[in-house]
Parts: structure tokens; sequence; C-alpha cells
């Protein structure tokens, strides 16, 4: 199936916004829409300074810039660079640290931010608390022993690295190779920080369809496109330094009869996700609804009618609808937690049948979604990990 990364920029409600969105023939997996009126703060490394500790919460609120408070879980805390430290062997108020911003503001909720640096690559990340070396869990078995025995890092003792899925299409040249640029990266922030007022900006991370194309899995990557010189540009400058391979895959789209948003039905598309209900093919359909707390999902026969073989009936729109709530969520990237109503169905095995399926099909999903249980009312549970603002969050 070929799969296009494509980028362009999109007019609503009279806000200019970068489109980032991959296609897998002709089918839009996920899209993501950054304002030029509102610069993204993920991932942006600061020297934050403590506001305020709040013990009930086991929290620490850390200022990354004159009233922009963010929140810090002190369960984290290993070992934090100090620029400036109050007399005292815990975090307290007044204490100046580097931190990076690890989660966009949401729902009212401030952002979160790490003293654990991360430094993203294609092949590896680079952590400064985490010491040790992991690997990607979408790594098979064969694959993760195979780069095991080959990838010999130095003995780190001030960071750890975590070995990507893009590794396993990766020469042993490439990944070393990385790693040291990503070791000069870290080392740098550890060279200047201590010489830095507070709210200072260390690190601004890539423009967010960078991030995305430097995240796909490139062993399933096609085409990437888009119909603007200057992003072409960027786009263009960024495979030669880091993805020299993928270089001749990129293209400008110049066709002046019909735009980039035409031809692949950007703006429809949108509008479809934006909306509360999803008709499967079967004459089924969902009902999507975020609320403040989390994300209700109800599953409906609709117009999907089979009176004789009732069970076997449902169990098929179960299916159907199992494959497009996992396409839902990485679409619209719904996060936290996730309820999902199917049709009650009688047997256990096709509720296991179910069940299996599921895993299986949000384990394609490029954000880790943990698919908790079945209770006892036959609602399923559903955590995906929490990074971007939903795709309606972005638009308003």
């Amino acid at each position: 199936m070929e799969t296009t990364f494509l980028v362009t920029k999109l007019i609503r409600d009279q806000r200019t916004y970068i489109a980032t969105a991959l296609y897998q023939e002709r089918k839009l997996l996920e899209i993501s829409l950054d304002s030029q009126q509102e610069e993204s703060i993920l991932g942006n490394i600061y020297v934050g300074r403590v506001k305020d500790i709040v013990k009930n919460l086991n929290a620490a609120f850390i200022e990354i810039a004159p009233g922009v408070p963010c929140y810090y879980g002190l369960e984290n805390l290993k070992n934090p660079l100090y620029v400036k430290k109050i007399n005292s062997p815990r975090m307290v108020q007044g204490d100046e640290v580097v931190v990076q911003v690890v989660r966009e503001k949401s729902k009212g909720k401030p952002p979160r931010v790490s003293t654990n640096l991360t430094f993203t690559g294609k092949y590896l990340v680079l952590t400064s608390e985490n010491t040790t070396v992991g690997f990607s869990k979408k790594l098979d078995f064969e694959t993760k022993n195979r780069l095991k025995s080959t990838l010999n890092f130095e003995k780190m003792r001030e960071f750890g690295v975590i070995v990507r899925t893009n590794a396993a299409f990766a020469s042993l040249d490439e990944i070393l190779a990385e790693y040291h640029v990503l070791k000069q990266e870290y080392l740098q922030i550890k060279k200047i920080f201590s010489h830095r007022t507070v709210f200072s900006c260390l690190r601004k991370r890539m423009p967010e369809y960078l991030c995305s194309l430097q995240n796909l899995n490139q062993g399933q990557l096609d085409t990437i496109i888009t119909d603007d010189l200057v992003i072409y540009e960027q786009l263009r400058d960024y495979l030669q330094e880091f993805q020299p391979e993928n270089s001749q895959k990129l293209r400008l789209h110049e066709d002046k009869l019909i735009s980039l948003n035409k031809l692949y039905s950007l703006d429809i598309r949108l509008q479809e996700a934006l909306q509360e209900r999803v008709w499967l093919k079967s004459g089924g359909y969902l009902v999507i609804q975020p609320t403040e707390a989390l994300t209700v999902i109800d599953v409906n026969s609709g117009k999907s009618i089979a009176k004789k073989q009732a069970q076997e009936h449902y169990l098929k729109i179960n299916l159907e609808a199992a494959e497009e709530i996992a396409h839902q969520l990485r679409l619209r990237n719904l996060s936290g937690i996730i309820i999902i109503d199917f049709i009650d169905m009688k047997s256990d095995e096709d509720n296991d049948t179910l069940m299996k399926s599921l895993r299986a099909y949000v384990r394609k999903d490029c954000v880790r979604v943990q698919v908790v249980d079945m209770t006892k009312l036959h609602l399923v549970e559903i955590t995906r990990k929490k990074i971007k603002k939903s795709l309606k969050e972005q638009l308003t």
C-alpha cells in the first residue's frame, strides 16, 4: 500500500495552519494542524523557575516564561540540571532548573515538563536521566536480538539510549553516526545551561512536520509532497542532511488547476474527522463524544438489521467498529481514558475475538495505546498516551 506524507497550508476561520497529513492508499490516517499564529512549545528546553510546591499533589509548578506555569511530577525527580539551587536537598520554590516540555496544555490543564531531557533522532532517542539502553516495543524479537548483539555503545553514566523502530532498516554506521550527533547536542546543553538566565530557551524543537517525518516508519514511506516552496526547501534540506535515502521521494506540487488540498480532499476528510457520528460500511455507526475527563465511544447497529443469526451479525459489526475506532483514535488524536460501548454479545468466545482484534488494530498506532479490559457491564477500557492536543483542540 502506497504511503504519502503531505504538508500544506490551510486557512480556517481566518487562521492559517500548516497541515501535516499521512495517507495510505488515499485514506487519511493522521493529521496535525499547527497554527501560524501560535507557536508550539512542545519539545522545547528551557531554564525554568520553581514557582510553587504542592505537597498534596507531590508536584511542582515550574514557570518557563513569566505567567506560564507548567506541571512537574516530583516522583520523576532524579538528577536535574540546576542553574540556581536554593540551599535544600529537595526541589524548592525559587530553584532554577532545566526542563523540557513533554505535553502541551490541554482541556484547561497546563503544559507538563520533565527534567529528563530527550534528544530524538531517526534511529535513537538519547535520555539524560534514564541511563540504560532500551529498545522499542515494536521491534520484533529477532531484530531486537540482532541489534543488541551489534550495537556496542560506550559505557554511559550521564545518559541513556532508546533504539527506535527505524533502526531495523539502518546500518550500524548510520546508527552510531546519529548517536554521536545526539550526544553532542546533549553535551552542548550541559556546557551552556549554567550561563543562561531564567526563562531562556536552550533548544527549540524542529517544526512539527519535520518531527512527524522523522517519526515515520521509513520502510513504509513512498511519497513526500508539498505545494509550498518554503516548506519544500526545508524538507529538502532536512532530507539531504538526515535522511538522504528519502530525498528522491520529495515532490513539489505545482499544478495550478488543482490544489493539493483538493487533490487529496483534505478539507472534506478534516470535516469528517470533526463530526460526532462515523458511519460503518455495514450500516452501523459510531458516536464519539470527548468530555473533560474521558472520551466515550458508542457502537450502534444503525441501519444494519439481521434478525436471523443476530449474535453473529453483532460480532461482524463490532469487529468492523474495532478497526474504525483504532483509526479514529489516531486520526483525531484522542488520548487519555477512552470507554467503548460495543454491542452486547452473549458469547465469551465472541468477546475474546473482539478484544484480540482490537488489540491488533491499535498496535499499528505510533502512539502507545493500552487496551485495559472489558468490564462486567461489557464496556471496554482503553488508554492512549497524551502528548499533543486533540484535532478538535488544535482548531479551537
